[in-house]
């Protein structure tokens, strides 16, 4: 307990040092939202109008940084994140609670699958050294090394087109109302397809090197000698103590990997403008949307946080030595 009372500890300070950066970034951007409404306007703004958008947006020239930063913590106690520039007047809360679960739903699935598929066929690569699965491995690394947005586009320029079954962009057919209908729910399947694709190919291969590494590593361990000389079947042996006991680093790198689903695939997510949390980030920045920005970056901040507890507490029980004092 000792241990996880630390991390805890740990994981409350470094959640305070980002929030504290999450502040002072954006207002290290040149220029302000204000500045940028007055251009999209043409200057048609009184004086009186554009000194009610600096208090509006915290940005009162009157007030001290650090009055605006200690009111930036109250607003975020109090659950308030502000009203989104670009989505004026729409609160931030509200355009997150809007582009979240797409995110969730596109990188969440694609890491729980790539997670499965690459660690099954890591442990069979592992298993059977110098077998067609193994001989695989420098085809899969190839392609995980060829970054998101350049598959993406691969994947727009080669399946996307005119009369194609994958659309090119958007998250659901326009003229179509977000709804749990089966028309929308099929549309927003289709459009996610390819998005899927991309993060699955380039994400899968990490996890079967990641694995079939360790289950080599572990095949020449004493109790797996142990356990065929007890006459085990194969398939025993491979699944119940090889993989068994290679599977830890994977199942940490999974709880960790949880923590990038927000904002891991930011440039897939703008080269398919699909409606996620990363592309609200990609027009946040454009337009110097600063509570909008603070607001990813806290979902951010604080799902990165977490997805580290979890992999702590994943190792505390999975692990009885991190359990044990030094």
């Amino acid at each position: 307990m000792k241990f996880l009372f630390q991390r805890i500890a740990f994981y409350i300070f470094t959640a305070w040092a980002a929030l504290t950066i999450n502040f002072f970034i954006p207002r290290l951007i040149p220029g302000d939202p204000v500045t940028s409404l007055m251009a999209k306007y043409q200057g048609q703004m009184s004086t009186e109008a554009i000194q009610s958008l600096y208090v509006l947006f915290g940005l009162d020239k009157h007030q001290s940084v650090w009055s605006q930063y200690v009111a930036y913590w109250g607003q975020i106690f109090h659950g308030d994140l502000g009203l989104s520039f670009t989505f004026f007047p729409t609160p931030v809360s509200e355009v997150l609670k809007q582009s979240l679960p797409w995110t969730i739903a596109l990188v969440g699935i694609t890491t729980f699958a790539s997670f499965m598929i690459g660690t099954s066929l890591g442990v069979i690569a592992g298993w059977r050294r110098g077998s067609i699965m193994d001989g695989l491995l420098p085809v899969t690394t190839f392609l995980s090394s060829i970054p998101y947005f350049w598959l993406g586009l691969l994947a727009i320029t080669l399946l996307a087109g005119p009369g194609s079954f994958f659309p090119s962009s958007g998250g659901y057919e326009p003229g179509l109302v977000p709804s749990w209908t089966g028309s929308f729910i099929g549309s927003a399947i289709q459009h996610s397809l390819l998005p899927a694709l991309t993060i699955l190919i380039s994400s899968v291969s990490g996890w079967i090197l990641t694995m079939r590494n360790m289950m080599v590593t572990v095949a020449s361990e004493d109790y797996i000698t142990v356990a065929h000389a007890k006459g085990l079947s194969e398939r025993r042996v491979m699944v119940s103590y090889a993989a068994r006991n290679a599977l830890l680093p994977n199942v940490s790198g999974f709880a960790l990997s949880l923590g990038f689903i927000v904002g891991g695939t930011l440039l897939v997510e703008i080269v398919f403008s699909y409606p996620g949390i990363g592309y609200n980030l990609f027009q946040a920045v454009g337009a110097k949307d600063y509570p909008l920005m603070q607001g990813v970056f806290l979902v951010i901040t604080l799902s990165v946080l977490l997805a580290n507890l979890l992999a702590d507490v994943a190792y505390l029980l999975l692990d009885p030595r991190t359990r044990k004092e030094g």
